[in-house]
């Protein structure tokens, strides 16, 4: 009778059985099932891009959101000071918690916490900037064969990160014509039972939206009749123009639980420092059982985040002065205006009647 027993080399079956003598013509070594699928446009683009630009003409650098590139904006030199300060210390030279250093957990919950959405130390978790706040959340939520919701127009790392752990991509309707709010009637028509989460990007990436009260109420309306945790990108938090108000999610609710994940990258305009977090916004124990275990788990698989801007986070938070705040904005709304003015007022985008009294607006 013929033995059943086969060997597997390198993931490929090994058709000559179990003799280890034999050989195959060449190496080839097979990458696994998540490096297949894992594609990150954005990165795939910039990272192999050799362009020679014309030296006749001037370069308009459509980039990613690095707000370092061109050097127009710095940090302030309070948060600098501080991490220069923390490296002479040579007290944290070594490996950190892997939730993080719960004196600088502990500071960001005591700056982000409210009476509608209290935290502690023991609800922040940090990552390696937002994207590794963002990769926690989908991971501890979704199973693979499971699917998330996400807004289109949106960022592409959503579609990454899912997709890498066999996590569908559900694309829900963002409405230009209403200042790119969610379409909710849209949204509701992809739940199905697989459906583990919805995540929301508020202020928007890349539409540059900031939803209202109004509408951030509608979504968690829909969130709490569906029973469905929300993943809330809130890394441009607070960093609106002037005549708008951002609001946290988890400060309109006291019944949807949310993940929201933040960072320094973008306000303090260091995103190579790598410093995001996950703040567990828990409503009735919903996250109590699992996901809290969770994310300590999953931060287990790598210390991520850089232990001397851990350290130095909670006198970030404290000695950056608001003017810095205020200032960066003003400076970024200026350009804005500028740069549409100077595109559309040349362009025949100016004979459009919505977008010439925009530019009216603008002036």
């Amino acid at each position: 009778m013929a033995s059943s027993s086969s060997s597997y080399v390198n993931g490929n079956r090994n058709c000559h059985g179990d003799n280890p003598q034999v050989k195959r013509a060449k190496w080839v070594v097979p990458s696994s099932r998540m490096a297949k699928n894992t594609h990150n446009p954005i990165r795939q683009i910039v990272d192999n891009m050799k362009i020679e630009p014309n030296p006749e003409k001037k370069m308009i650098a459509l980039s990613i959101g690095d707000p370092t590139v061109f050097g127009n904006l710095e940090p302030p030199r309070e948060i600098e000071e501080a991490v220069i300060d923390c490296i002479h210390t040579r007290k944290y030279n070594g490996y950190a918690p892997s939730i993080g250093y719960e004196s600088a957990r502990a500071a960001i919950a005591k700056y982000y916490t409210c009476p509608e959405a209290p935290l502690e130390a023991k609800d922040v978790i940090f990552g390696s900037g937002c994207s590794g706040a963002l990769d926690l959340c989908i991971s501890v939520l979704a199973n693979p064969g499971q699917n998330i919701l996400v807004p289109r127009p949106g960022f592409s790392l959503y579609k990454t990160l899912a997709e890498s752990i066999g996590v569908e991509i559900r694309h829900y309707n963002l409405l230009p014509e209403r200042g790119w709010e969610i379409d909710l009637d849209h949204l509701q028509s992809l739940v199905n039972e697989d459906t583990a989460a919805i995540v929301v990007n508020n202020p928007s990436n890349p539409c540059g939206s900031v939803f209202t009260k109004e509408h951030i109420q509608d979504i968690l309306q829909v969130a709490e009749r569906l029973r469905m945790p929300i993943v809330a990108d809130e890394i441009y938090a607070d960093m609106v123009f002037s005549g708008h108000s951002f609001h946290f999610m988890a400060s309109l609710t006291t019944e949807v639980p949310i993940l929201s994940c933040g960072g320094i990258a973008k306000r303090y305009i260091v995103p190579g420092w790598r410093l995001g977090w996950v703040l567990i916004n828990d409503r009735h124990g919903a996250f109590e059982a699992e996901v809290r275990t969770g994310l300590q788990r999953l931060s287990q698989r790598i210390l991520g985040p850089n232990t001397l801007i851990q350290a130095a986070m909670p006198r970030i938070l404290e000695d950056t002065p608001q003017s810095f705040y205020e200032e960066i904005m003003a400076h970024v709304q200026v350009r804005r205006a500028d740069t549409l003015l100077a595109f559309f007022s040349s362009s025949s985008y100016a004979r459009i009647p919505h977008v010439a009294i925009a530019l009216l607006n603008l002036q």
